[in-house]
């Protein structure tokens, strides 16, 4: 009963060519219109705000270091989407990929919360735009509605935000024409964004003072001097670096929307892999330069918070630049208000399609070749969320499913780059005792010596077969398991490293040298010889660094975050219980091939149900065949 229930809940999706090719919608988005997408959905909130709160509080001048690390994580994640946006060419993101590669149970698990991700994504944007107007204005719409409908609930906002609900409705609206139609005015707002960076770089390089980068404790005013660290380039130290890094690497979520393009870029196992990598790179440059010219204008304990860049420009008497700032920061928030929602109907159309989520999610308006009535209801359910919460609740909402998220691709990766592309299993009556078969002929003594050298590939095999992949994954779990102990002691035992207890320091010292053998032991498993326009470079050790960085940040995520994530994985999961079970695609396919394949069982023939036309295709395999005949025609 309980494999019948993890072969049901580890059904993976079968591509053809066939279903690749077969899509409702448009194919149209070219490299730069997935280039420009990554950039817009990402270069928001971040590039205006982010640079000078970490300065402030976290990092000082060596926030460019920060971003840099942030950065380097970002590209281990992006990369991993790219080889899979490579090998699955379909609409639906993680969730498609996952599908593929683990199972039915963990990629409507990953779905859910990339929709989590998206819809408070767009909420959280849709808010700060809203804040940002109303501040140009002297905050006339936040006083006005907290005089007319206050909201005295403490896990709610303060007032109702209408102009967000407006705003995404609007933007619902120009969703739903067409998606090259909606690409072409996010790349007229990003390339506005795009000159605005410019143009604050370019002038701000003007104005660049080093001694910035430089300024001893002892010249800090002492009104601040409690808050600003112990000056200079690092004034918070290494930890200070750190600290500003994990806040950093929000700043770089939104390229996956990239990936969710799979049926509607014109060659997607090109397109997206070079968007997603150009995109970061374009990305990064921006972020390092305005932190550099930000925290060489003015000092870092004198940033503000919340409007970093107009108050420098304010504070050195350049009040033109300060408004072209603002005007291409208005620009960039609606960019990254439609970078954030475009992914969420082309997942909800993805899972609906599947028959995980319900059928009329995967509808596609016959003019706009537009999930049109997913796109209307994620509208809807954002712009609600954006009216009843505030920026900072949705914040905290945000990060824990996209990091789950790049895990689990992380983790695919490794899988698929392991795996027999195509095993057969044959498993012989007890007479054969002792031998398996790995499909491709090759004959392995089953004993625990051939399996402690298979540990390390000393026979150097060349090809997967089922032991190496089952090495490879069994490594992967104690791998990520070793993971979370190292943050664990890192997040919750930082004081005893520090003061080096020796419970601490030997507990980590283990655990980071298991986790060490572990890349060892899967490094040293054959590969899949599949041809990709793009692969991973340095596997297992990219992928492994993606999966300890993501564990690290959910870990330090608060309860409050895990709680609502809960709940809304509660909700998720009766779906899937009583909908998604009974409806899914794959579920129909299975039920299908089981009424149509002829297993024969005979005194020393197959005891495991396979595939006829596999076994027809690969060894002459006909029904009525003995093991004899079996290792006959295979030549064994």
């Amino acid at each position: 009963m309980l494999g019948k229930i993890l072969s049901v809940l580890a059904r993976k999706k079968t591509l053809t060519d066939e279903s690749v090719e077969k899509s409702e919608l448009a194919r149209c988005l070219t490299i730069m219109d997935l280039t420009m997408l990554g950039v817009g959905s990402t270069l928001g909130l971040g590039v205006y705000v982010l640079a000078g709160s970490v300065a402030k509080t976290e990092a000082g001048p060596s926030v460019t270091i920060s971003f840099l690390v942030a950065a380097i994580a970002s590209a281990f994640a992006g990369i991993c989407y790219a080889e899979f946006a490579a090998r699955v060419p379909k609409a639906g993101s993680a969730y498609i990929y996952s599908y593929v590669c683990v199972g039915e149970f963990v990629a409507f698990v990953i779905g859910w919360n990339l929709i989590l991700e998206y819809v408070i994504g767009t909420a959280s944007v849709a808010r700060g735009l809203s804040s940002y107007i109303d501040k140009l204005i002297d905050n006339v719409m936040q006083n006005k509605m907290k005089e007319l409908m206050p909201m005295n609930i403490d896990f709610l906002s303060k007032y109702p935000d209408f102009f967000s609900f407006g705003v995404i409705l609007l933007l619902t609206g120009i969703l739903s024409i067409g998606v090259k139609e909606s690409t072409i005015l996010n790349n007229i707002f990003t390339a506005v964004n795009l000159l605005t960076v410019l143009t604050v770089i370019i002038a701000g390089a003007l104005k660049c003072d080093i001694s910035n980068w430089n300024i001893p404790k002892s010249k800090i005013p002492a009104e601040v001097a409690d808050k600003a660290g112990e000056g200079g380039f690092m004034p918070f130290g290494v930890s200070g670096i750190m600290a500003g890094a994990a806040k950093c690497f929000y700043g770089f979520v939104g390229f996956d929307c990239v990936a969710t393009t799979g049926e509607e870029a014109k060659n997607p196992q090109r397109s997206i892999p070079v968007a997603i990598v150009t995109s970061l790179i374009i990305i990064f440059l921006a972020y390092f330069g305005i932190s550099t010219v930000l925290t060489m204008m003015w000092p870092y304990y004198d940033q503000d918070e919340n409007a970093p860049l107009p108050h420098v420009f304010t504070q050195i008497g350049w009040p033109v630049i300060m408004w072209i700032v603002t005007v291409g920061a208005v620009f960039a928030l609606c960019t990254s208000l439609l970078g954030a929602m475009f992914p969420l109907p082309r997942v909800l159309y993805a899972m609906a399609n599947d028959g995980l989520l319900f059928r009329f999610l995967a509808k596609i308006n016959p003019r706009t070749k537009t999930p049109v009535l997913a796109t209307i209801i994620s509208g809807l359910l954002a712009g609600i969320m954006a009216t009843i919460f505030d920026l900072q609740q949705l914040i905290d909402m945000m990060s824990i499913g996209t990091l789950l998220a790049y895990t689990i691709v992380a983790i695919c990766v490794l899988v698929l780059r392991y795996e027999d592309p195509a095993p057969v299993t044959f498993d012989y009556s007890s007479h054969d005792q002792g031998i398996r078969y790995d499909g491709r002929g090759t004959g392995i003594t089953n004993t625990v010596l051939h399996s402690m050298k298979q540990l390390f590939n000393l026979s150097m095999i060349k090809y997967p077969s089922l032991l190496s992949s089952a090495i490879t994954k069994w490594g992967i779990v104690l791998f990520s398991i070793l993971a979370v102990g190292v943050c664990s002691i890192i997040i919750y035992a930082g004081e005893a490293l520090n003061s080096r207890y020796l419970w601490a320091v030997v507990l980590i010292v283990i655990f980071l040298f298991l986790m060490l053998v572990i890349l060892l032991i899967i490094c040293r498993q054959p590969v899949s010889s599949i041809k990709l326009s793009f692969k991973v470079p340095l596997v297992p050790i990219v992928p492994g660094f993606s999966v300890f960085i993501n564990v690290y940040l959910m870990l330090v995520l608060d309860k409050y975050t895990w709680i609502r994530f809960g709940v809304w994985l509660a909700i998720g999961f009766l779906i899937y219980v009583f909908y998604g079970l009974k409806n899914s695609e794959e579920a129909k396919l299975s039920k299908k091939g089981e009424e149509n394949n002829e297993f024969h069982v005979h005194h020393g023939t197959f005891a495991r149900r396979t595939r006829a036309e596999s076994l027809q295709a690969k060894y002459g395999y006909k029904p009525s065949n003995t093991v004899a005949d079996i290792l006959r025609s295979t030549k064994l």
